[in-house]
């Protein structure tokens, strides 16, 4: 592995944001817990930081990646889907947990889906792995919209 002190900031950064994201949205994280009607394959509540935690560790690897492969403009591109992505990632929090905006939060959802697929193809251009260490942040995102939209129906 070259340079693996890239691929700990990467790592650390971002999941940093995410527990950050997760602190600040912790009222309505519990609001949602307690009191919203949740779908039928709603996860026990320990699941999501044990998800996240690996997805935001798989995000940091797959980053780190891209930025030490040569530069080009498939990288340029890559590192820029990732910021979108990444800032799409962390507002559906506060979105969906802090104001309480499932319908928003879900259209944010598919257009943060398509971003990341976006970011995905881009990777695959630098580096094969990076783009498919992703494939189970896709596979969650996928899931996080059937929740997002069920959660919208029931309450």
């Amino acid at each position: 592995m070259k340079k693996p002190w890239i691929y700990i900031i990467c790592i650390i950064l971002i999941e940093v944001a995410g527990f950050a994201v997760g602190m600040l949205t912790k009222e309505g994280t519990k609001i949602y817990a307690e009191t919203l009607i949740k779908p039928v394959l709603s996860p026990p509540g320990i699941v999501f930081p044990i998800a996240w935690t690996i997805l935001y560790a798989l995000m940091g690897i797959s980053t780190a990646r891209v930025i030490l492969s040569d530069s080009s403009k498939a990288r340029s591109k890559s590192l820029l889907f990732f910021g979108i992505q990444l800032v799409l990632n962390l507002a559906w929090s506060f979105i969906f947990f802090g104001a309480q905006r499932f319908d928003f939060a879900l259209i944010e959802l598919l257009v943060m889906i398509a971003v990341v697929i976006a970011m995905v193809v881009q990777f695959m251009k630098c580096d094969s792995i990076a783009g498919k260490l992703q494939i189970p942040y896709i596979a969650w995102l996928c899931f996080a919209t059937y929740l997002n939209a069920a959660v919208m129906v029931l309450n």
